[in-house]
């Protein structure tokens, strides 16, 4: 049942190409005020998804609701709900980044000024008047976000928004969505980047073959699946593996360890890719 902080919400969502289900039968609420990270392997059905949700594609069955709103019947009090970050972007090349913005605003009906505003919060603000045939990669994806921000949106989809950038750029997108979300909206986001999905999403979905099959935090996800296995190296050169779920474990590691008998000792991390494998039964790539 949806729930009165639901912003999104899916209901037995099936999407077909013929007869092949991309998306089917999928179930999910994502919240008001919520970064959520939707993720899977190539074909899983996040990207099917996300057309529908931006009214690229027409649901085959179920229904979809933004704001409470269907997305099939009340798709023009819809659009003016979200942006959207693409994984490809397109531009006017002959365009200066400025330009390119002000051509939206007149769409969204939003102030010129609002165009420098965002350029400034994307650090674009001084690349603002050159064409962008000359921007780089990293520069076309952050005025792709300085876009989908012109009409401060209510809901926000973004298709790998760190893709192509440096560590300093992915930094201020990540603090655009979190501030972003600190004001009430709603961020959706897909990305590989598990790392990423660590440092700023609330939740994370994971389909394949277009279903559901976890739905958590990032840090239940990685206490679910992490090894709690230890590998050690004794000082004889000869290696053992402690499983730190069991008494066993647990007592041949203390002794080791208190007769100091280790010469180097690590924990095993959480490996997203493993967890795919074990959830999916598909790599994840």
């Amino acid at each position: 049942m949806t729930t009165p902080d639901t912003m999104i919400a899916l209901r037995g969502l099936r999407v077909l190409y013929g007869a092949f289900a991309a998306v089917d039968g999928l179930d999910l609420d994502i919240r008001r005020g919520e970064l959520f990270g939707l993720l899977g392997p190539n074909g899983a059905g996040k990207s099917t998804t996300i057309r529908v949700l931006i009214g690229q594609r027409a649901p085959s069955a179920g229904v979809v609701t933004v704001g409470g709103f269907d997305v099939a019947r009340e798709w023009a009090k819809v659009k003016p709900l979200f942006g959207y970050v693409p994984d490809r972007e397109n531009h006017f090349e002959e365009f200066t980044g400025r330009r390119n913005l002000e051509f939206f605003a007149r769409l969204y009906n939003v102030p010129r000024e609002r165009c420098l505003t965002v350029l400034k919060l994307v650090e674009l603000d001084e690349a603002a008047n050159l064409p962008v045939r000359g921007y780089s990669l990293g520069m076309r994806k952050k005025l792709l976000l300085a876009r989908a921000l012109l009409h401060e949106p209510q809901v926000m989809y973004l298709d790998e928004p760190t893709a192509n950038l440096d560590i300093h750029s992915a930094e201020v997108v990540h603090r655009i969505l979190r501030d972003r979300v600190k004001h009430g909206a709603t961020v959706v986001l897909t990305t590989h980047n598990m790392e990423e999905v660590e440092q700023i999403c609330d939740r994370v979905g994971i389909v394949c073959r277009g279903k559901l099959v976890a739905l958590d935090s990032p840090l239940a996800l990685k206490q679910a699946h992490t090894e709690r296995k230890v590998d050690v190296t004794r000082n004889d050169g000869e290696r053992a593996v402690y499983d730190l779920d069991t008494e066993t474990g647990l007592k041949g590691l203390s002794e080791l360890v208190a007769t100091g008998q280790v010469a180097t000792m690590r924990t095993r991390e959480f490996d997203f890719h493993a967890t795919f494998l074990k959830l999916t039964g598909l790599a994840f790539d």
